[in-house]
């Protein structure tokens, strides 16, 4: 009976010890970092073997910033997840274009119509990497997005505050538009083609967009 006992006693030791550690790595593993930058959804946005389908995702922006890897195609996503979650898409985007040469830091915004997408770079061909990180994000997005860029690595920062700001808000849809107009002020790349500039927008999409900020 007293080894029953202490057997007892030394498997509920165990299992507590068991406990103890399974809680002290998963808080490590809530705290530490790594080289992205996201809007506080670490949890369920990089479950990337997971299969996913087109949900009905909050209004919130997406926001995510990548930083070039050391390692050799370190970068590259998977694209079979690209449903319209605003963050994910920022995630494959920012992901994907580090890997374009000389894009060395890229943080991207999603919003309900909008990519926009600022980064650090050393070419010496600034309309050709716009062009080329223009063209990452519209491989990824819905065909009616409008894409803005920029290389004025001073509007990272401004990228980055525009995703925590509350996209219902009034002021939110004013903000877009005057970071668009700064970006607008550095090489945006080729015309998508005869009809759309080099956005994608389109004459009727210029109306639109009047009528809109009136």
């Amino acid at each position: 009976m007293k080894k029953l006992i202490l057997i007892a006693g030394l498997c509920t030791i165990t299992v507590l010890t068991g406990c103890t550690k399974d809680n002290a790595n998963q808080d490590i593993y809530e705290e530490s970092g790594n080289t992205i930058n996201v809007n506080n959804k670490r949890h369920e946005l990089y479950n990337e073997g997971a299969s996913r389908g087109i949900r009905n995702v909050s209004n919130n922006y997406g926001f995510v910033r990548h930083q070039k890897s050391p390692v050799m195609n370190d970068n590259k996503a998977n694209n079979h997840y690209a449903a319209l979650d605003r963050e994910q898409v920022a995630n494959i985007i920012s992901k994907q274009s580090t890997s374009i040469p000389n894009v060395n830091d890229v943080a991207t915004l999603v919003t309900d119509q909008e990519v926009l997408i600022a980064y650090d770079t050393n070419s010496k061909d600034r309309n050709l990497t716009a062009d080329q990180v223009k063209q990452t994000a519209m491989a990824v997005v819905p065909r009616y997005y409008h894409v803005y860029v920029t290389d004025n690595k001073v509007l990272m920062r401004d990228v980055e505050n525009l995703a925590n700001t509350d996209s219902n808000s009034r002021n939110a849809r004013n903000l877009v538009n005057g970071l668009i107009t700064q970006m607008k002020k550095s090489p945006q790349g080729s015309r998508v083609n005869a009809s759309e500039n080099e956005n994608g927008l389109t004459p009727d999409d210029h109306k639109t967009n009047t009528n809109r900020n009136r």
